[in-house]
């Protein structure tokens, strides 16, 4: 079981780093042809609140719902009863997001009021720019939750690959639109929004071949009434909160970047990017893979193969994310000014979004363990249990965005921004920290043998790949004068020597990767 989910993680998360590297090019597009300015944060606002509504629904409550629920279907039920749910879902879904994309484009500026005020109490041209886009990229929530609601009937069936790869078309489609289409306009960053549209319906259309192949291609039937559509509704709920903590804290930090200095909006975004990296190509990778695994379990009362699934996935999380968290940050600068110093992207901006960068670092584990550890309650259709502890971090991130932003601003301390992506890290650690202890006292997750061992392992490694870095590593004016090549291959050479450190330590210390892995194979 162990390596059936390593290899479908493995195969979600190649697929995940064509899209993330692809993201990165798109990145470095967007700094090199646009900057960090005033109508960039317009569109990237206009660009957040879709995707902030795609993660909360689709991406969040509505797949953690659904995934568990059509895997019962698959277990328990024929082929012509999951392919009814199938319908009535897809039917529902389409019916209601039809309703509400239309009341999102016709209230544009209330929502960007509510996300940005600040655009309208600093600049009313800006945020009529964001209005504006807003209209355009509002309707990718449609076509995103059904590429989320295809995404999940594909998972359940073991059908990682095309899920997964169907984000590269997004990156794709802006790259073009930034490149082909913006130099003809005469509000270049408009091709930005329209393009966002048209990478919504490619990526709907993607998935249609996927679906006809497993014989589940939906016939959309209105289904309100459907006792399965009227349990996925229920186990939503709750969960809208309780799977997007990590989001609502970035819609926070959004809000409040809107009233600080010009380009704080587009700091957080580039730095959130890069962590995105690291979390999308490996932790929702894993998250992907773990959820439909762990509804089986449940759905056939495998308690212990449940436990087993869970405590690998851990292992595996902090394998990667530790050194992932100390080499963004350590790295934080040298790949700000790799990947986006050109163009309208000044130094300036690398120590801003360096600052930023930095503290989302911080959080990175945190984040990837809320990955792990949420699908743990929704596959046991527990969705009450991760809203509680959600509210408790929102409140911990509000407190602290308090503490950390306000003095900085008064004192007129530079990068006031950057407490609100510290502010985030911190509460996606309260959130792990709180799903961890909620598993054990419920006795859901009972951890293996050997966690002492492997923590002391992974600390002293992680100190490791530290050492080799802050010793070695030129200092941040060299890479801003250099070239791009001699950026890139420096930057390569950093991040292999920190990856060799690293695991050259846990060799060390008497960590063997294949033997771990080996190991969790044959307990499964």
């Amino acid at each position: 079981m162990r390596h059936k989910l390593l290899k479908n993680t493995a195969i979600v998360g190649s697929m995940t780093l064509v899209s993330r590297v692809l993201g990165l090019l798109r990145d470095m597009v967007l700094a090199r042809w646009f900057g960090a300015n005033a109508n960039m944060d317009a569109f990237f606002v206009a660009f957040k609140i879709p995707n902030f509504l795609r993660r909360l629904f689709a991406e969040g409550a509505f797949s953690q719902a659904f995934v568990p629920i059509i895997s019962e279907y698959r277990e328990q039920r024929d082929h012509a009863s999951v392919q009814q749910l199938v319908n009535k879902v897809g039917g529902t879904l389409l019916g209601v997001l039809s309703v509400l994309c239309v009341i999102g484009v016709l209230a544009s500026p209330v929502l960007v009021t509510l996300f940005a005020p600040g655009f309208l109490y600093r600049d009313p041209a800006q945020f009529e720019l964001a209005a504006l886009m807003l209209r355009l990229t509002f309707p990718y929530l449609l076509f995103i939750s059904l590429v989320a609601f295809a995404a999940g009937i594909l998972n359940t069936y073991g059908r990682f690959a095309a899920a997964s790869f169907v984000s590269v078309w997004l990156n794709v489609v802006l790259i073009g639109a930034a490149i082909l289409v913006s130099p003809h306009l005469a509000q270049p960053e408009m091709a930005l929004a329209a393009g966002v549209f048209v990478a919504g319906v490619v990526q709907v259309l993607f998935l249609v071949p996927s679906l006809k192949r497993i014989g589940l291609f939906p016939r959309p039937s209105w289904g309100w009434q459907d006792s399965g559509v009227r349990r996925i509704m229920k186990l939503m709920l709750p969960g809208i909160l309780g799977s997007s903590v990590a989001q609502i804290n970035l819609l926070f930090d959004t809000l409040i970047a809107s009233f600080l200095v010009a380009g704080s909006v587009s700091w957080l975004y580039y730095s959130d990017r890069l962590v995105e990296f690291p979390l999308g190509v490996f932790a929702i990778a894993l998250s992907t893979v773990i959820l439909p695994s762990l509804s089986r379990s449940h759905a056939n009362e495998s308690a212990d193969e449940f436990s087993r699934t869970v405590d690998w996935a851990l292992r595996m999380v902090l394998l990667i994310g530790i050194p992932s968290a100390v080499g963004l940050f350590l790295l934080a600068r040298p790949m700000l000014v790799t990947l986006f110093n050109y163009g309208d992207f000044g130094a300036a901006d690398v120590d801003m979004a360096g600052l930023s960068l930095m503290a989302y670092a911080v959080g990175l584990p945190g984040f990837m363990l809320v990955k792990v550890l949420a699908p743990a309650f929704y596959s046991r259709k527990d969705t009450v249990t991760p809203v509680r502890i959600a509210v408790a971090a929102l409140l911990t991130n509000i407190v602290l965005n308090l503490l950390f932003v306000v003095p900085m601003v008064l004192l007129d301390i530079p990068g006031p921004h950057a407490g609100l992506a510290l502010a985030t890290s911190l509460a996606a650690w309260v959130n792990a920290g709180l799903l961890f202890h909620m598993l054990k006292k419920k006795q859901v997750y009972r951890p293996e043998s050997g966690w002492p061992r492997l923590s002391l392992q992974l600390g002293c490694a992680a100190i490791a790949l530290a050492a080799v870095l802050l010793l070695g590593m030129p200092a941040l004016q060299a890479w801003l004068e250099w070239s791009a090549w001699s950026r890139v291959s420096g930057l390569l050479v950093w991040v292999l020597a920190g990856a060799a450190s690293y695991f050259i330590a846990l060799h060390l210390c008497g960590l063997r990767i294949k033997t771990l892995l080996q190991q969790h194979h044959d307990e499964g």
